[in-house]
């Protein structure tokens, strides 16, 4: 495991990276994991996106606890809430997601990495789909008989790059009604956008309290576990789909 910090100053909670020299060291794994009907499919979402709600509700989730972990916090791509905290002996935790629809808001998430790697499942409603975008092409697991669809994928032009630098930003996006898992390597770019109102992530960091260490943060926050790859969010038409 390497020990090298990623962070400038471990606690800001908007360092920004220059995206000109950035590299991946790695690549993001995709793997389509099914299809549900629209009534399934949003009880499901429904139901996740019911505990990230109730818990900026609830006063114990939004306090310190005896560990000094706030629960419910706030990210760029969403409200999300530690559903599982890590403990001495156990390093990994879980969060839930409640996606913003960035349509409805007006802007989309910044592309971004994080300092320990991400297992994340997504997981879309009706009428809605989440598009995923990373400055390295994705590789999608397709076994055949089982994978159930691959889904579509596209590159553009990264928007909002220094003048005179030019990154190709590949895309995937995730259907509506569908699980997708995808495996985020440490310190790879990703960028999440959800068009529509039903789509939440399941995501396990199974290195949390290393990461923390490593990295010399004071606290698990999403926020201070991020390095972004942009000054400013960019508008929604920047991470809409194509027609």
């Amino acid at each position: 495991m390497s020990d090298v910090r990623i962070k400038h100053d471990a606690d800001d909670e908007n360092e920004v990276h220059d995206v000109a020299t950035f590299a991946d060291q790695a690549r993001n794994v995709v793997t389509p994991v099914l299809r549900l009907p629209e009534d399934a499919a949003l009880a499901v979402v429904t139901a996740f996106a019911g505990i990230v709600r109730a818990a900026k509700r609830s006063t114990a989730a939004t306090t310190r606890d005896r560990d000094g972990i706030v629960r419910s916090q706030v990210f760029e791509e969403g409200d999300v809430y530690m559903l599982e905290s890590p403990f001495d002996g156990f390093f990994a935790d879980r969060y839930v997601m409640d996606f913003y629809n960035v349509t409805e808001r007006g802007v989309c998430s910044r592309m971004h990495l994080h300092t320990g790697l991400r297992f994340v499942r997504m997981m879309t409603g009706p009428d809605t789909r989440i598009r995923v975008s990373s400055l390295s092409p994705f590789e999608v697991t397709d076994i055949p008989g089982v994978t159930p669809f691959v889904p579509e994928a596209f590159d553009d032009e990264l928007p909002g790059a220094p003048e005179g630098v030019r990154r190709t930003r590949h895309n995937l996006v995730v259907p509506p009604c569908s699980f997708v898992d995808m495996q985020i390597p440490r310190g790879v770019s990703h960028q999440f956008n959800a068009i529509g109102e039903h789509a939440v992530i399941d995501s396990v960091h199974p290195e949390e309290s290393v990461e923390t260490f490593r990295e010399r943060m004071s606290g698990y926050r999403m926020m201070a576990q991020t390095v972004f790859l942009a000054d400013e969010l960019p508008p929604s038409d920047s991470c809409d789909l194509r027609a």
